[in-house]
């Protein structure tokens, strides 16, 4: 048996290698991957060899919002069975440090985390994880819908950084596949309004779909006055514009990672209104949740796919947001 795998060689160049199926340790899972979705990170990583600091300096295989079955165990392995169906979280943090004994292991420093390099990721025939980290997935759910808990958990994350309760009014700037996201947690958290912007028609369209109370087109409508901002498009007019809006002693949640490393800020208006500025790095503890709502009907994770891709064909799911302005989640399945 072997471990077909989407191999990303330099920038712009995929191959499908042949690769050993990867040992379980004790307390390790073997899946067989059914389902991943591609993030915005593995095409920086396809276009240009690197995210921020992290360089692809060796063949490396992306992908990491993932499920798929348990195909075998490890030696301890006490929490799954062969056949169980399973959402991957990609991060493995070292439980130890300051940060994990904290409880905020997404901010572990040695966190093993797929597809950043040099650990490859899910565009694969197996992976394998420690058991905590793989999470039942309940049969009313799709795989493609267990992939993307990933994407839902950062969506979940910034929505318990910003604060988001019932009644609240939420403003969304993004409305790529996480702003989307955000925009159904935030709804699903209790918000009472959410408007969400953006510069495309058809995902606006999608937003109005999947609950958005009002959909913006950025540059030129003017938001209502919010609670909360949850900036996703990592545009730096939209987070100024958008932190223009929150009302005083509100919350500003930075989610989208802007081309540069420093951006400017309305740091009076920060100050005169008191508003609570913070950035998200990934999450914490939030796959039960992200399960939950997507099991309970309450988020909709298969309104957002917008194209299927065999392993074969990863540069093209890899290119689909360039090739097809409609596109807003490709997903491969291995």
């Amino acid at each position: 048996m072997t471990n077909r795998a989407a191999v990303l060689l330099e920038p712009g160049s995929i191959v499908l290698e042949e690769r050993p199926v990867p040992e379980p340790g004790p307390r390790e899972v073997l899946v067989e991957i059914s389902a991943v979705g591609v993030c915005g990170s593995d095409v920086h990583y396809y276009e240009h060899g690197r995210v921020g600091s992290h360089v692809v300096r060796a063949p490396l295989v992306l992908g990491h919002e993932s499920a798929g079955r348990v195909a075998a165990l490890g030696s301890d392995v006490t929490r799954h069975a062969v056949g169980d169906r399973v959402a991957l979280e990609p991060g493995v943090p070292c439980g130890r440090c300051e940060q994990c004994r904290a409880g905020r292991y997404n901010l572990c420093p040695d966190v093993v985390f797929l597809a950043t390099p040099p650990v490859d990721g899910a565009f694969a025939e197996y992976v394998a994880i420690h058991e905590d980290f793989a999470f039942a997935l309940p049969d009313s759910l799709s795989d493609e819908a267990g992939a993307l808990m990933e994407p839902l958990s950062v969506a979940i994350w910034a929505c318990r950084k910003a604060g988001v309760s019932a009644g609240d009014r939420v403003l969304v700037t993004g409305a790529g596949p996480i702003g989307l996201l955000c925009q159904q947690a935030a709804r699903a958290f209790g918000a009472t309004s959410v408007e969400i912007s953006d510069v495309s028609e058809p995902r606006l369209e999608l937003a109005r779909r999947t609950g958005a109370t009002r959909t913006l087109r950025a540059g030129r409508d003017a938001p209502a006055e919010a609670d909360a901002l949850i900036e996703c498009s990592g545009h730096p007019d939209a987070l100024m514009a958008g932190i223009a809006a929150v009302r005083p002693a509100g919350t500003a949640v930075v989610v989208g990672m802007g081309p540069g490393e420093t951006a400017e800020l309305p740091l009076a208006l920060i100050q005169n209104r008191e508003i609570w500025l913070t950035g998200t790095f990934r999450y914490a503890g939030t796959y039960p949740t992200a399960i939950a709502l997507a099991a309970q009907g309450r988020v909709d994770l298969d309104a957002i796919v917008t194209g299927r891709f065999p392993l074969e064909q990863t540069e093209r799911a890899l290119r689909a947001g360039r090739d097809d302005p409609g596109s807003v989640k490709a997903v491969v399945r291995p």
